[in-house]
């Protein structure tokens, strides 16, 4: 004899809906070794991954003491900008 399949109540369908889209949100799926696994999402802030966003917004003291040299010497010096747009 066959087993009847019980259906899911209402609320069980928002739950599992709430629960795949927070899912989604916190994870993604990438392929490693072949194999479809699931990995944490990268932190952003304001879209941007966290190391671009400090390289944007970050000052020379910031990078100075995160002894991140490479970002000091990348990025243009404000006087410099504010003297070229005045002449």
């Amino acid at each position: 004899m066959a087993k009847l399949k019980k259906k899911m109540t209402t609320a069980q369908k928002v739950a599992k809906r709430k629960a795949k889209r927070e899912r989604q949100k916190k994870y993604m799926t990438a392929f490693v070794n072949g194999k479809q696994v699931r990995i944490k999402r990268p932190t952003l802030i304001e879209g941007l991954p966290i190391d671009e966003f400090i390289e944007q917004n970050g000052d020379p003291i910031l990078f100075h003491e995160n002894e991140m040299w490479e970002s000091i010497d990348e990025r243009p010096k404000i006087s410099e900008d504010m003297a070229q747009h005045d002449s």
